[in-house]
């Protein structure tokens, strides 16, 4: 079980044979701040069960079906009784007059903080990403992996996949500089996976040619293997240190062409989503159909999704956003499960998850993304 208020929340294998770390949200659960102890066992297997047949059906369930599957013998007015109580705590909510119950953001937060508890990934599942999350090679960049990645975990959650990179953390080819224009220069950058991208950068008027060619040849000279951040720090210190064999107007341009490249801004950051129509299945109302575009409009606002992700790219494992604990979700009712991604060296360079309404099979999908940011990490290491 899980202890609220941690830094980092342990949820134990059923299977016992491993254990997820989940990063605490950064967000209250509520005012009225709950835990296990306020809960006896019997308000305990009622809460279980209400979030349970929601995650399961998202239907209210009332008092007489609760009594026909507890494992405790109890009569329909007892069950309404802890319902109330549990009401009173602001862990669930009754949608409207004489209907059974739903769970509450709070509800929904407590039971994945403390009662939740977690099963390991199916053999089948783990077959299915290793078999869609091919490795790289064979013509495959690594934003195929990951695009790969993110639409294993869409077909087998039923939810919107996503993955965030860092271009920063992509290792360096070979950079050239080729003039446009007078005043400008495309600056051409191949990676060690294929991948080829290229930017518009501005140049001073009456610039010479061999410039360009002096700043290509400085920068292949110190690039091999390197991640754009490591090559940036190793120029600028460098510059600093007056140790760069270059002069001044060419140092101005290797520093334009990596700043261009840098990934420092959320923009510059490349965000993959796959599965949207997944989040059409299943909905029950009208109410459903514009939460899904709600959802979508979010995820249009490719900024406020991928500062979301970053906040789970800072966790030490997987993250949880549970409704409007992320004003990104706020108005949609939606969830995030996400993980960081790591390379050869251990660092963190990039995080991949799903998006979905607040009921998401937490137990199920919080070891599948688990697994599968360690299937990539695993790919990107070459092990």
């Amino acid at each position: 079980m899980l202890v609220l208020n941690k830094t980092v929340l342990m949820v134990n294998s059923v299977a016992g044979s491993r254990s997820y770390p989940l990063a605490s949200h950064d967000v209250p659960i509520g005012t009225s701040q709950v835990t296990l102890a306020a809960l006896n066992e019997r308000s305990r297997e009622i809460f279980r069960s209400i979030v349970e047949s929601y995650l399961t059906t998202g239907e209210p369930v009332g008092s007489r079906n609760l009594a026909r599957i507890l494992p405790m013998p109890l009569s329909p007015a007892s069950v309404r009784n802890v319902m109330s109580d549990l009401e009173h705590l602001g862990l669930v909510f009754a949608p409207h007059t004489s209907a059974g119950r739903l769970p509450t953001e709070l509800g929904l937060r407590f039971f994945v903080d403390a009662l939740m508890q977690v099963g390991d990934v199916s053999e089948q599942d783990r077959r299915n990403i290793e078999a869609q999350v091919a490795g790289i090679g064979s013509g495959k960049t690594v934003e195929d992996v990951l695009t790969e990645a993110s639409q294993a975990l869409s077909g087998l959650t039923r939810s919107a996949g996503i993955v965030l990179t860092a271009k920063a953390n992509v290792r360096l080819k070979h950079i050239e500089f080729v003039r446009l224009e007078p005043e400008r220069a495309l600056v051409v950058m191949v990676a060690e996976d294929g991948q080829v991208e290229n930017r518009v950068l501005p140049v001073p008027a009456g610039l010479p040619t061999s410039s360009l060619v002096e700043a290509g040849n400085f920068l292949n000279a110190r690039l091999r293997g390197k991640t754009v951040a490591d090559l940036r720090a190793e120029i600028e210190k460098s510059v600093a240190e007056g140790q760069a064999e270059v002069d001044q107007l060419t140092q101005k341009i290797i520093s334009n062409g990596l700043a261009s490249w840098s990934g420092g801004e959320a923009e510059e950051r490349k965000l993959i989503v796959r599965g949207h129509a997944n989040l059409l299945e299943d909905l029950h109302a009208l109410d459903d159909l514009e939460r899904v575009r709600m959802l979508f409009d979010a995820l249009e606002t490719k900024r406020g999704v991928i500062d979301l992700l970053g906040r789970a790219e800072r966790a030490e494992g997987v993250r949880i956003f549970i409704g409007s604990e992320n004003k990104l979700f706020s108005l949609s009712g939606s969830s995030t499960i996400a993980a960081p991604y790591h390379d050869s060296k251990g660092r963190v360079v990039g995080v991949i998850g799903v998006i979905g309404p607040t009921r998401l099979n937490y137990t199920r999908i919080v070891p599948m993304v688990d697994y599968t940011a360690r299937v990539v990490s695993r790919l990107l290491s070459g092990a």
